[in-house]
């Protein structure tokens, strides 16, 4: 590759890469964006309006994400039987007696995960920023709430996040961009059931549009924000940060562009990174570099740059990359409701309980969590699936239960902390490659008796809550115990104040090698009690670009 004079080059275009991006463009600062994926054409590329919109979920142009691999998890004890995954159909999802691995669900191109996530817009509570020093676990955030709330604001205008009116756990200095949305029928079933049993629900904050905005219609409530959406009134990074930098002039992206390497030089720089793209093997010189890859291939990444100058990988100097891996703890029962609520309508994830979101809510367990209506998020939208996992038979028969029932399942989903623990880490495969001849990453993911107690205590209230809607049957069941499958994980490349206690600075920059920061879920010290992660780490991200930006004009770097 020809050197273009990059003031930055960014790795991965998901929400850190992002809205980085889009803050340093808008700064008149050269940026090259390169991502391993490819470019979705929401239009185009989204099946909603096709016959076969429910055979699959989100359609991924780049299915075999071959840079990961999960280790053997461990056992499963008969004693928590009660939280396996099961259907009354088929039975056990799981027939082994250990933790099986499924996804680590991501999506590889512009946009990253956002172009599949649901669309929940949270800001982290302020009490899981202090976990070690109000709990003594985990971590503290070596950046307080208060300094973050100015980006939390940029991000949430950009995106067009809809929000209610208050939000005691997490304090605001102006309301949100958009109006709520109201909750569809079946949701009102579930905010009734809720405040039967002393549960408060709330409306989410949805980055989808509650009105026209910023050239973008509302959202016509089809339900299948994770199976892209064709409208844009969802605010994946694809059609807000990332089309709005393009429009800057200031960046440029290239897409299907793998990094290989980042090469470490003398006096504690980055020289160059080499990438992969269709023409083959390129290298670019840059005064900064930010990696945007997600906490599995963020790591991964620094983990194979090692060479003379970073013997144990770059940025590992604390010996932390890799180290302290969180995943997002998930619970979801469905049941049948007696009465026709269309739930297969409305926008997902509408409605929220944080009653239990802060990290000492739930007794005798430390770490929170959230509850709320989950329908799509169990890909209970469509006949195809209820026929093969609602309603049971053949025939007449099924087609009968078939008529009663579509439109009546109400699906209770939760989502809990997980704290970090010594067994649980990404590292390098000493034997398997990717089709690049790079070494795979190792998912180590493992549930302490806390996370289970905390998985536990999710699975009954679910239930609760169910039972509370008049669901007299529940027909499926699945969670986190006996399966390894996230979306959100955190905490690889952890940020602090302490060098020798952390990867990064506040900022996401290394405490030694200063032309290089990091800007995703990577950094974070804890994972919240339940909340989604994307638009903290587009803050984050935000704050990231100012910094680099003081650097740049300082010439520091």
């Amino acid at each position: 590759m020809k050197n273009t004079d990059f003031d930055v080059v960014m790795v991965g275009a998901g929400a850190g890469g992002g809205a980085c991006a889009w803050s340093l463009s808008h700064a008149g600062i050269k940026v090259l964006l390169l991502e391993a994926g490819p470019a979705y054409n929401p239009v185009k590329d989204y099946q909603l309006d096709q016959v076969q919109w429910e055979h699959g979920l989100f359609p991924d142009k780049k299915p075999d994400h071959d840079f990961y691999t999960v280790s053997s998890l461990q056992s499963l004890s008969k004693s928590r039987d009660h939280l396996r995954s099961r259907n009354h159909i088929t039975g056990l999802y799981n027939t082994s007696d250990k933790r099986q691995p499924y996804l680590y669900h991501h999506v590889s191109g512009v946009g990253g995960s956002t172009l599949h996530f649901t669309g929940e817009a949270h800001r982290m509570n302020l009490s899981s920023m202090q976990m070690l020093s109000q709990f003594n676990v985990g971590a503290d955030w070596p950046v307080s709430y208060q300094t973050l709330e100015p980006y939390y604001q940029q991000a949430e205008k950009l995106i067009g996040v809809a929000g209610p009116e208050q939000d005691i756990y997490r304090p605001r200095s102006a309301p949100y961009p958009l109006p709520a949305h109201s909750f569809s029928y079946a949701s009102q079933k579930i905010a009734m059931a809720m405040t039967k049993i002393g549960l408060t629900a709330k409306a989410n904050a949805r980055a989808a549009l509650s009105i026209p905005y910023d050239n973008r219609p509302a959202c016509n409530y089809c339900a299948n924000c994770n199976r892209g959406c064709p409208r844009t009134d969802k605010g994946s990074v694809d059609v807000t940060f990332i089309r709005k930098a393009l429009a800057t002039g200031n960046l440029e992206l290239q897409t299907e562009s793998t990094v290989l390497n980042l090469v470490a030089g003398a006096e504690d720089q980055i020289k160059h990174l080499i990438f992969k793209n269709k023409q083959g093997i390129q290298q670019v010189k840059t005064r900064v570099i930010v990696i945007a890859a997600g906490a599995i291939q963020t790591p991964r990444l620094l983990l194979l740059s090692e060479n003379q100058y970073a013997a144990d990988g770059l940025a590992n100097e604390s010996g932390l990359v890799g180290k302290n891996f969180m995943e997002t703890l998930a619970w979801i029962s469905n049941g049948i409701h007696p009465e026709n609520i269309a739930s297969q309508r409305g926008l997902p994830a509408d409605l929220i309980s944080w009653d239990y979101n802060l990290p000492d809510a739930i007794p005798g367990v430390i770490g929170g969590c959230r509850f709320g209506s989950t329908v799509s998020e169990a890909n209970l939208l469509g006949p195809i699936n209820y026929a093969a996992r609602v309603v049971s038979g053949w025939g007449k028969q099924h087609q009968q239960k078939m008529k009663e029932s579509y439109g009546n399942v109400i699906s209770i989903g939760a989502i809990g902390e997980q704290l970090s623990n010594p067994k649980s880490f990404v590292s390098l495969h000493k034997h398997q490659k990717d089709k690049n001849g790079l070494a795979k990453a190792v998912i180590n993911s493992y549930l302490t008796e806390m996370d289970i107690n905390r998985l536990d205590f999710m699975a009954n209230k679910t239930r609760e809550i169910l039972k509370a809607t008049g669901v007299h049957d529940i027909f499926e069941e699945y969670g986190s115990y006996d399966f390894f499958s996230s979306t959100h994980v955190f905490g690889t490349c952890r940020m602090g104040n302490n060098k020798e206690q952390s990867v990064v600075n506040s900022f996401g920059q290394s405490h030694r090698w200063k032309n290089l920061f990091i800007a995703d879920a990577s950094v974070f010290p804890s994972t919240g009690g339940g909340e989604s992660p994307s638009l903290t780490i587009e803050a984050l991200a935000i704050r990231t670009a100012e910094k680099i930006k003081e650097l740049l004009i300082k010439r520091v770097l």
